[in-house]
């Protein structure tokens, strides 16, 4: 794996604060949030944001508005089919068996569930919105689904702090790619870092991996604004992100 899997810390964070702007829709019968950008300001380029754990939350639906506020039509899709985790769980739970299962037992969220969301959620943007120059973010959980539709038309790749990609998936990505990461991170240690950037030189084109010190996993969704070191990294990194897309895509 160029990535492990999540663990317990994929559920622990702040939430921040703010005013939405977006609306929350169904995407068939998936739920999801868009944020459109001003049109005097939108750019040639739409986003999918594939969301970690917490799904449309708070958190990501700023997220989404702010790369609207950049010039990006900004869709998230809930990758878990109305099953997401709230946020900071209590220790012990067993989030192998959510993945496997659900919470039900019978929605899960393995890539069997989780590819006909995001496939459904492409096929939205190209064919309702009109959308040609397609970026994606995918953020811990999400990350591994950047990677796997690549064949479904993602041109420009962002991730932060990814978890279950695996080496072939990174691989089959043949687009530019950006990363960012934790210095404390046991999903994506440095051993991990250094084989993606191996996998990332070896396909020939652009990518970036950038590390953030002082910060763990989750840190640019789910950081605490309140400490310097949180507030910087979580900046920068969606300042990578943006500057991404705007060379690339």
């Amino acid at each position: 794996m160029a990535s492990f899997p999540p663990s317990a810390c994929c559920v622990k964070g702040i939430k921040h604060e703010g005013e939405t702007t977006g609306t929350t829709f169904k995407v068939g019968k998936y739920d999801a949030y868009i944020a459109t950008p001003d049109p005097s300001s939108a750019k040639d380029g739409a986003l999918l944001y594939i969301p970690d754990v917490i799904s449309i939350w708070q958190n990501s639906k700023l997220m989404a508005d702010q790369f609207a506020a950049n010039g990006y039509l900004t869709l998230i899709i809930d990758p878990f089919n109305g099953d997401p985790l709230p946020l900071n769980r209590p220790d012990g739970f067993d989030i192998f068996s959510w993945l496997a299962k659900g919470s039900t037992g019978d929605n899960p969220h393995t890539k069997e569930a989780v590819d006909p969301i995001i496939e459904t959620a492409i096929k939205y943007l190209k064919e309702e919105k009109g959308v040609k120059k397609l970026g994606a973010v995918g953020y811990c959980f999400g990350a591994k689904y950047v990677a796997r539709h690549f064949k479904n038309g993602i041109q420009v790749g962002y991730m932060a702090h990814p978890s279950f990609v695996d080496e072939d998936e990174l691989e089959g990505f043949k687009a530019p790619l950006s990363i960012s990461a934790a210095e404390t991170d046991t999903i994506f240690p440095a051993d991990k870092r250094h084989r993606s950037e191996e996998i990332l030189a070896k396909n020939g084109f652009p990518y970036q991996i950038n590390l953030y010190s002082q910060v763990e996993h989750g840190f640019s969704v789910r950081g605490d604004p309140n400490k310097k070191t949180d507030r910087f990294a979580r900046e920068q990194a969606f300042i990578q992100a943006v500057t991404w897309f705007d060379n690339w895509l």
